[in-house]
Formats: structure tokens, C-alpha cells, sequence
């Protein structure tokens, strides 16, 4: 089939899956010690730290039973700690501990390669048009979301 009749949400889920299996295999290869699960926890919760974990969970598409598993095992590993949430006390936020910060910079690092090869043989203004199209889809989707809710 040709490209351009393609569904353009098979191309995004494709793509997603192959960056997907790029990056558990890169994190397989480097030995880090964590899942691939793991890793993009301790990812989200760098980018945001002190977030609740159910906000956590809604931000990574993941259920919070699951993200519970790969926080206990961040925790255990002294990567992350929960703590308590001052303006809720049942709620829990987390925060990456000092130790995450060399791990953090290895799966960025990873992160960052598999993305290079992913957009390797775009063009700089393909890349723009591409991240440019991108976002207009999601803040439309977002968009509709907030509306649907209100």
C-alpha cells in the first residue's frame, strides 16, 4: 500500500512501537538494570518531580497498579521516594533521590540515539513539519478532551 494511502494513525502507532522496541532493546544492550517500564518511570518522574501517582499514572498511559510495581522497585533500587502529599495526606508524590541522577543520563542518553535514528533521514524542515504537525494533533485531540469533560 502506498504511504500516502496509509491511515496516518497506523503510521503514528507503527512508529511508536518500532521507537518503542528500539529503546527496550538500547536499554537491554546497556545494562542498566531496569525495565523498560522502570526506566520510563524514572523518566516522567525527572521531568516532574513531586508528582502525584495517580497523575503519574494518567500522564504515562499506564494503569496505577502497574505503576505502583515499577515505583516500588525504583524506591527499593534508591532511585525514587515517595512521600507525603501536604495537601492530601492518602496521596503520594514522587521525587527522583540523588542517586537516579547518573541512570536518568544514561536512558537519556539512549533516548536521545534512538531518536536520532528514528528522524536520521529527515530533512531539518521535514523534522519541523513533521514535530509541527505532530503537536497540532495532539493539542486538538487534548482540546477535544477538555471539552468533552466540561
Amino acid at each position: 500500500m502506498p504511504h500516502s494511502r496509509e491511515p496516518l494513525t497506523f503510521l503514528v502507532l507503527d512508529v511508536a512501537r518500532l521507537i518503542r522496541q528500539r529503546f527496550d532493546r538500547a536499554l537491554d544492550k546497556a545494562g542498566i538494570g531496569l525495565t523498560a517500564g522502570e526506566a520510563r518511570t524514572l523518566l516522567y518522574v525527572s521531568r516532574s518531580p513531586g508528582l502525584r501517582q495517580t497523575a503519574l499514572a494518567d500522564w504515562m498511559a499506564i494503569e496505577p497498579m502497574t505503576l505502583v510495581g515499577f515505583i516500588d522497585r525504583l524506591e527499593a533500587a534508591g532511585l525514587v521516594v515517595r512521600g507525603p502529599d501536604p495537601s492530601d495526606r492518602r496521596a503520594k508524590l514522587i521525587t527522583p533521590t540523588a542517586a537516579a541522577a547518573a541512570p536518568i543520563e544514561r536512558i537519556e542518553g539512549l533516548a536521545q540515539i534512538v531518536r536520532r535514528r528514528a528522524i536520521g533521514k529527515l530533512t531539518a524542515a521535514q523534522e519541523e513539519a513533521l514535530r509541527s504537525g505532530l503537536a497540532a494533533i495532539r493539542d486538538g485531540l487534548a482540546a477535544a478532551d477538555l471539552a468533552e469533560v466540561a
